[in-house]
């Protein structure tokens, strides 16, 4: 080992355990990855949601500081799940999306990023999801602190034959358990060098892989707050982060299948209909009932909510509601209900964006909760498509709420499915 191999693996040791005492949930995260010196393929520093493979000369000219941040950038890469979150997004433009989502974050945190991380103040806060769209195509002054080597384009997203063992050795950090690979790796750097970047992830590596950080960022997380040391904006990133992955259209489903039903019954016919015997020991089968539900559905139909994104959501609803037995009553509201609002549509009747429903004012959701109130319906459920920022009934309602959401508003109750994933 020469002296120079030496320093570099003493410093990112350094660096980890000054990350694990003072930022106690980055330190948690970064111990889950083993530390790998690679080959030239490697620019700076780079990850596969497996292992950080680091490049030598690279992390020779850091810091101690920016040696932090670098592992605590690849760390929160793997915490956040953006291996398994790019879809069929374009991936050099999700890579750099991805960085300008963690690195706010990190400097919030007390680090010091190197001179090469991408940082802009309008992206703070905001998701990789979110970022995305408000970035240029061509991107040719923006390169990434680190290199993303969990997919690539030409292996189609990463998604591979679909029959990968996640619990196979990758080349890119050995077995695995189902606690994941080297959870306590020793505090020195391993001397083997990566000299050939790892393969991409198949598509089952990407979800055994999520689910294993979502446990490993729940683990992090309690420690942290036992030692007093998770910042509130870092606990409200995890949670979002281990939060049960939903789409929304699946619930949206559920909730109209469990409206409109077939279902049995054992409820004793009438004796005067003529169809049960006199003597008291006739024999009872159950008999089906079918029931048409009675969904309730409501457009915010304000400034910040477009045409396009209610005939986007119609149209789903409409694929959805072909194969449930609902009658869907549609309202249309900002400040108030519009004029002819509410529409009734039966169960045969295919949904349409109705004419009347200018909107474009403020938000207020207690018109179309009050309208229902006064009518004495109980719907079998709500569903509010909305952006969730306005103002709100005082009380919950007693039947189900479940309210669509783009951007990133709370609600006082109900179940709050996120649209823009």
């Amino acid at each position: 080992m020469t002296q120079a191999t030496s320093a570099v693996e003493t410093k990112l040791a350094a660096a980890r355990m000054r990350l694990l005492m003072d930022k106690p949930f980055l330190g948690a995260l970064v111990l889950r990855l083993p530390l790998k010196s690679a080959g030239a393929w490697c620019r700076t520093m780079a990850t596969d949601a497996r292992a950080i493979y680091y490049n030598p000369e690279w992390v020779n000219e850091l810091s101690t500081a920016h040696t932090q941040f670098a592992l605590a950038h690849e760390a929160l890469h793997c915490g956040l799940g953006h291996f398994a979150r790019r879809g069929q997004r374009v991936q050099r433009k999700w890579d750099i999306a991805c960085d300008f989502a963690i690195n706010p974050v990190l400097m919030d945190e007390g680090l010091k990023p190197p001179m090469d991380a991408l940082v802009l103040d309008v992206y703070r806060g905001l998701s990789a999801e979110e970022i995305y769209p408000c970035l240029d195509d061509e991107l040719e002054d923006n390169d990434t602190l680190d290199d993303h080597v969990w997919d690539s384009d030409e292996a189609e997203g990463g998604q591979g034959s679909g029959d990968s063992d996640p619990n196979k050795d990758s080349g890119s950090g050995g077995k695995k358990s189902d606690e994941g690979q080297n959870a306590g790796p020793s505090s020195q750097p391993d001397q083997t060098e990566q000299n050939e970047p790892p393969k991409p992830l198949s598509g089952i590596e990407k979800e055994h892989l999520q689910q294993q950080w979502q446990r490993y960022m729940a683990a992090a997380a309690q420690r942290a707050r036992e030692t007093g040391k998770l910042p509130a904006s870092l606990a409200r990133l995890c949670d979002a982060a281990i939060a049960t992955q939903i789409s929304w259209r699946a619930v949206l489903a559920q909730y109209l299948s469990m409206s409109g039903r077939d279902d049995y019954s054992w409820q004793r016919p009438s004796r005067r209909s003529g169809d049960v015997a006199a003597n008291q020991f006739e024999v009872m089968w159950p008999s089906l009932r079918s029931h048409s539900g009675d969904v309730y559905v409501a457009l915010d139909t304000s400034g910040s909510v477009s045409e396009a994104d209610l005939s986007g959501f119609l149209a789903e609803l409409n694929a959805i509601k072909a194969a449930s037995k609902v009658r869907v009553t549609l309202f249309a509201c900002d400040m108030q209900l519009a004029p002819d609002a509410p529409w009734v549509y039966e169960v045969w009747e295919p949904l349409k964006l109705p004419e009347n429903i200018d909107g474009g004012g403020g938000t207020s959701f207690t018109p179309v909760f009050d309208w229902i109130e006064k009518s004495g319906h109980k719907p079998d459920s709500l569903v509010y498509f909305t952006d969730a920022v306005g103002a709100f009934p005082k009380h919950a309602p007693e039947y189900p709420v479940m309210w669509l959401v783009k951007g990133k508003a709370a609600v006082p109750f109900g179940q709050r499915i996120q649209l823009n994933d």
